[in-house]
């Protein structure tokens, strides 16, 4: 594995909420962060860092993206967890992460709104599912 770990969305709030190192990045677009959803940390103090791995509206990969952590103030010394909308894209994020210096990257599994079920919809696992705090932007 070429980071840290996979966290479920759980083991991800007790990190954040015990670790006062422990970073939250959202690496969706700026259209899911705006229509979907969004990470709430503010009950525990922190906020999430919002940095996309892919660019909206033309889905290219943020050339900048690791650039864009190290200015939202990420350093080395952080634990970083990403989350995205099923946990794919923030698998990329913490391998690009971890090639970047950051010695502690992690996914979260199911990301905010989870995989398809066999309707094809979004929204039994992960993040919002779990009812851990989330806020429309």
């Amino acid at each position: 594995m070429s980071y840290s770990g996979d966290l479920t969305p759980q083991e991800a709030w007790e990190k954040l909420e015990n670790d006062p190192n422990t970073v939250l990045v959202d690496c969706r677009t700026r259209a899911e962060w705006s229509f979907v959803g969004v990470p709430d940390l503010e009950v525990i103090g922190k906020r999430t860092v919002f940095v996309e791995w892919n660019t909206f509206p033309d889905g290219r990969p943020n050339e900048a993206f690791t650039a864009q952590l190290r200015e939202a103030g990420i350093s080395d010394e952080n634990e970083v967890i990403f989350i995205c909308r099923s946990g794919h894209r923030s698998i990329a994020a913490a391998e690009a992460a971890t090639s970047d210096g950051i010695g502690a990257a992690y996914n979260i599994l199911d990301g905010f709104e989870g995989g398809l079920d066999e309707n094809d919809h979004r929204g039994a696992t992960g993040w919002r599912a779990l009812n851990l705090p989330w806020r429309q932007s």
